[in-house]
């Protein structure tokens, strides 16, 4: 089994709320840390499917019947609570498995799964992912490591929902993408990244109307702001980072001075 094997190198990178951006991909390892002839196992085990942008992989409340694991594109979980209010729980990316916290194909699901784009998944049964855990120890480990790494991410979702307000989700977000997706120009940090409106109002649990405004205060601060050299990092994203937005009507480019 080989130790912290990623396929995300060159790909992009999964998205959620979380304190600790260097532990955002730390699940996407589950076939790729297996030796070539224990994933040659677990692929003849499986069976590969195609999911167009925007069908459902699976929905909150259905039987559960297995896992996904996501080999092209990117797919986002979501809870609807009874209002049909929807919070996005994250957007996953190649190499990060679906369907959990249930592996075996007991119970049903306690949220939901669309593609953000046209995707290929490798789909495992519980029947055929128990044999493969009785049969093949590696399996054992990694299906253990990628519940660690599920519940580390639901746990650090919790965390930020509950202690962390709005506007400061949202400035952690924005920091994430820069993290990930930017690149440096000019003296600032360019997120090579479109993301919609209700994209963010999803993962922030905000209303539209207030993520406008709260950008266009973020675009104001940062035209005014000049970068402070000397900003504990501890401090949080608050302190780090000051923004420059370009806005409109369908999505934002978001440029952060560093």
């Amino acid at each position: 089994m080989t130790e912290n094997s990623s396929p995300l190198a060159d790909g992009p990178s999964a998205i959620f709320l979380s304190e600790y951006l260097l532990d955002i991909n730390k699940g996407a390892g589950f076939i790729t840390s297996l030796s070539g002839e224990d994933q040659k196992k677990v692929r003849q085990q499986g069976s590969r499917c195609k999911v167009a942008k925007g069908e459902g992989v699976f929905f909150q409340g259905d039987p559960h019947t297995g896992v996904w694991i996501i080999e092209k594109g990117r797919v986002r979980t979501f809870y609807a609570g009874p209002s049909g209010r929807e919070i996005t729980l994250a957007y996953w990316s190649i190499g990060h498995f679906l369907g959990g916290p249930e592996v075996f194909g007991t119970g049903r699901h306690v949220w939901s799964a669309d593609a953000l784009e046209d995707c290929e998944l490798l789909f495992l049964s519980g029947m055929s992912r128990q044999r493969l855990v009785r049969e093949v120890p590696d399996v054992a480990i990694a299906v253990i490591n990628g519940l660690v790494n599920k519940v580390k991410c639901y746990s650090a979702l919790i965390q930020m929902l509950g202690t962390r307000t709005v506007s400061e989700r949202l400035r952690q977000l924005l920091l994430f993408l820069a993290e990930t997706y930017g690149r440096h120009e000019g003296g600032c940090v360019i997120i090579d990244r479109t993301i919609t409106y209700d994209q963010i109002v999803s993962i922030v649990g905000a209303t539209r109307q207030w993520v406008t405004q709260s950008l266009d205060k973020l675009q104001s601060e940062g035209a005014e702001s000049q970068p402070k050299r000397d900003c504990d990092p501890r401090r949080g994203a608050s302190a780090r980072m000051k923004h420059v937005l370009s806005l409109s009507k369908a999505s934002i480019n978001i440029r952060q001075i560093i």
